[in-house]
């Protein structure tokens, strides 16, 4: 049966992945994959045979009416990101848009996604939040963070390692040294580590100590 599922992976430790998802991507009949050879090491690791094709941020505008072809001839297909839930600052907007819009079934699983142990872990309100994902590396970046300055929700940003001393140095900038700020790194990993502390105060320890892996950064509203 035509359907279009989208499949979480694990975001460092493979027990993560679930049961379902497992036996989800064994049973579809192809697996579109950010990056075949980091998906390859989970499938092969669970047993998972199903063929793999990629599918990027380089390919998915080219790849999408292709895809519907497929999706409507009967197929079903399975989307999965190198790690964690697929268009959540990753590939899969673009297809499940498609789908929806030509009415083929789109399923999405619940499962790892970094963001959330992320802020639950900062200690800072997460009744109210909202996910900024990464910011413009270039243009736009300015204006967004002035218009942020006076978000009063929790923000939820990604961001690289060679970049954290730069966005911490800006969030002191506009928002100031004192606003509240938690930084996760290699979340579920053998080196997990959280910081929290003022925007002056992880800067300092970051500016000491080089980051490495992927980062999830929760900054306090304006009060």
């Amino acid at each position: 049966m035509s359907k279009l599922y989208l499949v979480p992976t694990p975001i460092g430790n493979l027990k993560d992945m679930t049961f379902r998802a497992v036996e989800v991507l064994n049973e579809v009949d192809l697996i579109l994959a950010e990056d075949t050879r980091t998906s390859g090491k989970l499938l092969k690791h669970y047993e998972i045979g199903t063929q793999m094709q990629s599918h990027h941020m380089h390919n998915e505008h080219k790849m999408v009416d292709q895809l519907i072809q497929k999706l409507k001839s009967g197929l079903a297909i399975a989307l999965i990101s190198d790690a964690g839930t697929p268009a959540i600052s990753d590939p899969g907007f673009l297809l499940t848009r498609a789908c929806v819009e030509h009415d083929i079934d789109v399923e999405c699983l619940p499962g790892a996604t970094a963001f959330v142990p992320a802020l639950v872990n900062s200690g800072l309100p997460n009744d109210k939040f909202v996910f900024e994902g990464f910011l413009p590396v270039k243009k736009g970046r300015q204006t967004r963070l002035k218009f942020l300055a006076e978000e009063s929700r929790t923000m939820i940003f990604y961001e690289s390692p060679h970049k954290l001393i730069k966005t911490l140095t800006n969030f002191c900038e506009y928002f100031g040294e004192d606003r509240p700020v938690s930084v996760s790194r290699e979340l579920t990993k053998l080196y997990e580590e959280t910081i929290r502390g003022t925007a002056k105060d992880v800067l300092e320890y970051y500016t000491k100590k080089t980051p490495k892996g992927e980062i999830v950064i929760i900054v306090g509203g304006q009060r």
